[in-house]
Order: structure tokens, then sequence, then C-alpha cells
């Protein structure tokens, strides 16, 4: 600690990501990138960056994006904001409409949003979930601050209906309502339709998930113009050229190829699928997801032990020393092979554990 911090730094728990480590043999299951490289009309794109987009500063705006987001979603341009990855994108919007404020979110949720809470003054109000896991719709609906809600929700890879966000977001047009897809594109039900109705909804993407680009870190919000020239007054004054010209011509291209972003989000579901189906019959609890992970406690099998079996055996997946959670595992959806290996190695552990009872 220096002399020279400011107290808010002092107070600051930063976030913790999961563990980066780069070897070979690892099957790194502990991140939610996406299973499969991105597709083919991303890297052509890339190649096909000129010096002189490299010599010059990208276009401040993302025009040529934001223009792809919103004819992808039906909105128009002036209803999208794009960032370095939806943490920034979040973490403007903190800014922009929640500092100083207090705020609700869950008590079981990303871990970035008390690291912001705290960055930019906020009293936050974490709702408890429900036994369950589910959210609590009514406990959120009781009181009139504002909410930040992850849909589906992370570590667990729950998610509510649009019917359900719906009723939150016009129980009370005077509270804003941000709503976190990070995790779109493998099977939850998103809520941008409402923007069209609602000026108090702000929903929040990343591409790093969805478009397999989690190595190019860009992320939107969309929202009515109002939000969003909020959005971009904090970007401005913060850093005009967040989106670098490779970032915004990658991106361009992952939104607009509609064809890869369906096939390979259905890979992603199905391998899913042989994950849940595999893992409940070797005794694990797990999830209904609508996530690229899953979210697994096993019968009799502590939560650490697993992790640590997996890890020896070059596994790698992500455990919370947290009361309510310390037994569960989230567990990335990955390719075919890695797949294959991970309940591989599962059903060894599990039975070894089984022949030593």
């Amino acid at each position: 600690m220096s002399r020279f911090w400011v107290d808010r730094v002092t107070a600051l728990q930063p976030y913790v990501p999961g563990e980066q480590p780069q070897f070979p043999s690892l099957v790194k299951l502990n991140t939610n990138e996406h299973a499969l490289p991105p597709p083919d009309s991303v890297m052509q794109a890339i190649a096909a960056i000129g010096a002189d987009q490299l010599r010059r500063y990208p276009d401040p705006a993302a025009t040529t994006l934001c223009a792809a987001i919103a004819h992808a979603e039906g909105l128009n341009p002036d209803q999208v904001f794009v960032g370095n990855g939806s943490d920034e994108v979040l973490a403007h919007l903190w800014l922009a409409f929640l500092a100083g404020r207090a705020v609700q979110t869950l008590d079981t949720t990303y871990g970035f949003y008390p690291v912001w809470a705290t960055l930019y003054g906020s009293d936050l109000h974490e709702v408890p979930v429900n036994p369950d896991f589910s959210v609590d719709l009514n406990a959120l609906k009781a009181s009139v601050l504002p909410v930040v809600l992850a849909n589906p929700n992370a570590p667990t890879g729950l998610a509510i209906s649009r019917e359900e966000v719906e009723s939150l977001v016009k129980d009370n047009r005077d509270r804003l309502v941000v709503i976190d897809e990070a995790y779109f594109g493998f099977g939850a039900e998103s809520v941008v339709p409402l923007v069209h109705d609602y000026d108090n909804l702000l929903v929040t993407r990343s591409l790093s998930k969805s478009h397999a680009l989690a190595g190019m870190r860009v992320g939107y919000a969309l929202a009515h113009p109002e939000l969003i020239e909020g959005l971009r007054r904090v970007k401005e004054s913060f850093n005009s050229y967040p989106l670098d010209c490779i970032a915004q011509v990658a991106a361009t291209a992952a939104i607009e190829d509609q064809e890869w972003f369906r096939e390979a989000s259905g890979r992603v579901v199905a391998n899913r699928q042989a994950m849940i189906s595999a893992l409940s019959a070797l005794g694990f609890e797990v999830l209904p997801s609508a996530a690229n992970f899953i979210f697994v406690k096993h019968s009799h099998l502590q939560g650490e032990q697993i992790f640590a079996a997996l890890r020896a055996a070059d596994i790698l997946v992500r455990r919370w020393d947290k009361p309510r959670i310390g037994d569960w595992l989230r567990i990335s959806v990955g390719d075919e092979a890695q797949t294959e290996r991970l309940l591989n190695v599962t059903e060894e552990i599990v039975s070894r554990s089984s022949a030593n009872r």
C-alpha cells in the first residue's frame, strides 16, 4: 500500500478473473470462452486490414459496428453503444447511472458488481436468491432501487424469461433495470425487443462468449437513445478510442455472420446437454443452464476434492471458496474432444471415490 493511495483505492477488493495458464495439454474449462474458434469471415476481415488503418486513429464512434449491431437487433444506431468488452460498458453505465446511489443485485452473481459498487461509491444491496438459486423477482420489485441482473446468471447458468424481466421493468418505470446478457445465444430469451417500449431498460452484451472473441474485447449496450447518450458522455470523458480498428473490423464481421452464430451456438448447446446427461448419471446435481457453462455439485464428493482431481489431470474448471457455493463447480462447455475428456476423467474420479468408500 502506498501512502499516495486515495481512500477509495485502499478500500477496493479487485475482481479476480479466472486463471489463464498456457500449456498445450490443458483442457481449459474455467473462463467460459467459446468452445470453437471464430468464423473464417472474421479471420479474413482481420487479414484484410491495411497499414494505413493501423497508422490512423480508429473511428471513435465505431459507426460501422454500431450499424451492424443495430441491424442485427432491429434497432437504430443511436440505441447502440460499444466498448472495450462488456466489463467496460458496465463500468461506464455504473458511473453514468449508479454512482453514489444504492443498487440492487443478487447475492450469488457476477463478482465484478461489488467491485464497481465500491469503486463508484454505491451502496450495494445483495438480494438473496431462492434456495434453488432462482431469482426472487418479488424481492427485487419490493424496492425502488435500480437493479443489475445477469441473465443468464453467473455462475449458476439459470435464466429468467422475457416476460419476467418485463414484469420487473414495467413494475416501476422510474427504476432503472440493467440486464447483463453476457451469455446470450445459448438458450436464454433475450430482452432486447423490450428496448423499443421501455426507457428504463438497458441491456449489455459481450462478444467474448457468443462470438468466440474473448481475446478481442468487444462489448455493447442496447437502450433508449437518452441512456446511450449518457454512456457516450462517460466514454468521451474517459477514452475517445476504446475499440481499435482491428476489433471494430473483426466484431463487425462476427455480427454479420449469422450462419456461423447459429451453427456454433447449436454445437455448444449439444455439448452442454451431453455434459448434463453424463454428469447427472455420475451422481451430480446439475442446474438447468441457458449459458455456455454448467453449475454442478456431486452427491457425496466435495467440490474442492473434485476441482483438485481434475486439475491434477490437466482439466481446469472454476470454483469459489464461499459458504453457499463452495461445493459447486462451474464448468465451461468445451468442444467435443474436451467434453469427452472431461467426462472420462470425472467418471474415473467418481469410480475411485466409490471404491474407497
